[in-house]
């Protein structure tokens, strides 16, 4: 099992930048990564994603060239560098983590932080 929990959001103006993160207890070096959002009344939204080792990185279309996600397995950490922030990236962010063990499903989730851009 792994333990999650986020850091970082707050509330920022259009443009500007904030690195969340995601601490993780247990073996997080084991598990891929993923990060998703929720905006109010909205679906919850998948971002992207990274591998065990960090080799590989995914992001959807509406954040590509803006977000970036990298992880350090020394600190068990996940980060989310959020640049070029727009008010329509207001949501609350979670990371998750999954492995052969889970099926490849998330199966753990942090409990989410808020990131609020103003136009």
């Amino acid at each position: 099992q792994v333990q999650l929990v986020e850091s970082g959001g707050g509330l920022v103006q259009a443009g500007d930048s904030l690195r969340l993160s995601c601490a993780a207890s247990g073996r997080f070096s084991s598990y891929n990564m993923g990060w998703f959002r929720q905006a109010p009344g909205k679906e919850r939204e998948f971002i992207g994603n990274i591998t065990w080792s960090g080799g590989s990185t995914y992001l959807i279309d509406s954040v590509k060239g803006r977000f970036g996600i990298s992880r350090d397995n020394g600190m068990n950490t996940l980060y989310l560098q959020m640049n070029s922030l727009k008010p329509e990236d207001t949501a609350v962010y979670y990371c998750a983590a999954s492995n052969y063990y889970t099926d490849y499903k998330y199966a753990y989730w942090g409990q989410g932080t808020q990131v609020t851009v103003s136009s």
